[in-house]
Order: C-alpha cells, then sequence, then structure tokens
C-alpha cells in the first residue's frame, strides 16, 4: 500500500502536476493520496478578503479561514485532482475526514497559541476498516486536508500528519510505504547540490546527520516524523521529488528512511 503526499508546490505548477499525476496513476498496487493546497488557499482568501495569518509557518483557522480551506482542499482541489487521475485511468474518490467518518481530530487546545479551527490526530483517529473497503472495491481515496471531531465541526489538520496517521493505521492490514512527494530529490547531503541526494537513511544515522548538521531546520521534523511512522509499523519512508515518483518501485525514488 503506497499513500504518497504531494505538498502546494506541486499542486501550483499546472504542468509538473500533470507529470505527477500520470506517476501517481500508473503506480501499481493499492494506493492512496494526500493533499493540502495552501497557496491556492492563501490567494482565495486574499481574493475574499480575508488576510491569512500563520505562526511559524503554521496556519491561524478562524472561522473565515475554514470555510476557505474546505472550499479550497476538500472542494476545488480536491475535485480537481480526483479529475485528472479518472481521466488516466485512476479510478479515484475524493474524500474528507468527515466522509465516512474515516477520519477523526480534536480541536487543538489552546495555549501560548490560539490556532483556531485546527485539528490534531490520536492514535484511534483513522477508520483503517472504512478505508480497506473503499480499497477493495477498486477504489482509489484522495484526502483532502479537512477533518472532522465527530461533533458536527470541520477542521483543518496538517495534511503530512494525515498521510503519516494513514500509514500508520492501514500498517495493520498491508505492508505500508509513505512517500512525500516535494520540489527537491530527496534528503540532501549539501543543501546546494541538488544531486547530494541521501540514498537511504536508518534510524541511528538520522541522530548523526542531525549532530553534524547535515540534517537541519525543516529537514528535521519531517525526518523526526517519518522515523516515528517506522517505529509505528510502517515500513519505509521516502522523501522525492515528484517528476521522479515514476522510480519508487526501483528504489531508485529519493531518500528512503528505514529501520
Amino acid at each position: 500500500m503506497w499513500i504518497v503526499k504531494i505538498g502546494g508546490n506541486i499542486i501550483d505548477h499546472s504542468e509538473g502536476l500533470s507529470r505527477f499525476l500520470e506517476h501517481f496513476a500508473n503506480l501499481r498496487g493499492n494506493k492512496i493520496l494526500v493533499h493540502g493546497g495552501g497557496k491556492i488557499a492563501t490567494r482565495t482568501a486574499a481574493d475574499l478578503g480575508i488576510e491569512a495569518v500563520l505562526v511559524e509557518g503554521r496556519r491561524i483557522t478562524d472561522e473565515a479561514m475554514l470555510r476557505v480551506v474546505t472550499m479550497v482542499y476538500a472542494g476545488l482541489t480536491n475535485k480537481q485532482l480526483v479529475a485528472g487521475l479518472q481521466a488516466r485511468g485512476c479510478n479515484a474518490i475524493g474524500l474528507s475526514g468527515a466522509d465516512g467518518n474515516t477520519i477523526k481530530a480534536e480541536r487543538r487546545p489552546v495555549k501560548e497559541i490560539d490556532y483556531g479551527f485546527v485539528g490534531d490526530l490520536w492514535p484511534g483517529s483513522v477508520d483503517a476498516d472504512a478505508i480497506a473497503t473503499l480499497v477493495a472495491g477498486g477504489f482509489t481515496p484522495v484526502f483532502s486536508a479537512i477533518t472532522h471531531d465527530g461533533r458536527g465541526q470541520l477542521l483543518n489538520t496538517n495534511a503530512d500528519t494525515i498521510a503519516s496517521a494513514l500509514a500508520v493505521a492501514l500498517s495493520a492490514k498491508y505492508d505500508t510505504s509513505l512517500v512525500y512527494c516535494f520540489e527537491k530529490r530527496g534528503v540532501l547531503r549539501n543543501i546546494q547540490d541538488d544531486n547530494s541526494v541521501i540514498p537511504e537513511i536508518r534510524a541511528a544515522e538520522f541522530e548523526q546527520l542531525k549532530m553534524s548538521g547535515v540534517i537541519a531546520d525543516g529537514m528535521v521534523p519531517k525526518l523526526h516524523n517519518a522515523f516515528q511512522a517506522i517505529a509505528r509499523g510502517v515500513s519505509e519512508v521516502c522523501i522525492g521529488h515528484a517528476d521522479e515518483l515514476c522510480l519508487l518501485r526501483q528504489q531508485q525514488f529519493g531518500t528512503r528512511m528505514i529501520r
């Protein structure tokens, strides 16, 4: 089972998105696509006179912004991706976490910052049985970054977190691989050299690479979450460029994180 997450930079680039959808549609085996769409949401909010507020890169989701992200993530972006996959022979079905009660979340507690209607997940958030039923029926689920709390409230939830939670929950039923597609070819040994991809990282090596400063900044939490997913049952986590998804089965895609 492949759980593939695409970033907003891919969605925002029509030619790159078209190439990605072709690669994803041709990926053999059971698969799930997870997406956000932050840049489109920000532009749509601006068109509606709503200011996007981010704190340390995290979106504050008040009532007005929740309406925008729901329209963009679960509506426009989700259905464009589904339509694109259908055009390529992939029987995709677009979902939010509210659909089929597949992913429940709890509103993030207010501490130093009130993030608004942002949802956090817990180990029992994902209904793996419901998703497995869809997969067994021949569907490819396409999940937006919208969840719900089971009491009628929609919540904006980080797409990376959703992808990881899906991979962990479904690992009880499938051999799952979690794949993050973004605009770099993988984890780079030299951030200035796009060809310096580290092909494979084990948990012990991760600590060494952090200490030496090879892995730093925003890549640290990504890899930390990757190894957490592996510790909880996911077979491998891969990070690489969306254009190279076709190399996944040859184990030549980006960087693989393994036990």
